[in-house]
C-alpha cells in the first residue's frame, strides 16, 4: 500500500497540479476539496478549517508541503508546516512550479519553511528540468516527479525534541 501523506499546498493556485501529483498514485494523499466544497469550509470560519486539517493530517504518516508561486505566503499552509513540526511528522517540500496548469507554468516561489516556526534543514526537493534554452521542460518535470515522488516521501525531518 502507499504511504499516506497530507499534501499542503496553495489551494487557488496550485490545486490543479497538486491532482497531476495525486495521479501518480505513487503516494495515498488526503481528498482533495472541490472548489464548492473547499469554499463551504472557509465560510464556515478559521475553526472550521484547523478542524479540516486536523482531521486530513491526523493519520497520515508524512506532510509534504507541494510548493507553487505562491505557497510560502498563504498562512494556512504556514499553520500546516507548524502543525506537522509540533505533532513530530515527517516534513518536506517539493517544488510544482514546473509543473504545468492549464499550459501554464511559474516561478519559483519562496521557502515556506523560513517562514514557519520550524527547525533547519527540511528537505525541498525540485524536479524542475530545463531545455536547452533555459526554459521549464513541463513534460520532464512531471516525469522527475513521478520517478523520485515515492523516494522523497521517506525522506522528511521529523523535530526532534
Amino acid at each position: 500500500m502507499p504511504k499516506s501523506v497530507f499534501y499542503s499546498f496553495h489551494y487557488e493556485r496550485d490545486v490543479h497540479r497538486v491532482q497531476l501529483v495525486r495521479n501518480i498514485n505513487a503516494l495515498e494523499g488526503q481528498r482533495i476539496l472541490n472548489p464548492q466544497n473547499w469554499e463551504e469550509v472557509k465560510r464556515r470560519g478559521g475553526r472550521a478549517i484547523e478542524e479540516w486539517i486536523h482531521g486530513e493530517m491526523s493519520y497520515k504518516k508524512a506532510v509534504i508541503v507541494l510548493i507553487g508561486r505562491d505557497t510560502a505566503t498563504r498562512p494556512w499552509v504556514i499553520y500546516e508546516i507548524e502543525k506537522a513540526w509540533r505533532d513530530k511528522k515527517p516534513l518536506l517540500g517539493i517544488r510544482v512550479n514546473g509543473i504545468s496548469s492549464f499550459g501554464q507554468v511559474d516561478s519559483e516561489g519562496a521557502n515556506p519553511f523560513e517562514r514557519a516556526n520550524v527547525g533547519p534543514g527540511i528537505p525541498l526537493f525540485d524536479p524542475t528540468a530545463r531545455d536547452w534554452y533555459g526554459r521549464i521542460d513541463s513534460a520532464q518535470t512531471y516525469r522527475n516527479l513521478a520517478f523520485n515522488l515515492e523516494s522523497w516521501s521517506e525522506q522528511g525531518k521529523v523535530r526532534q525534541w
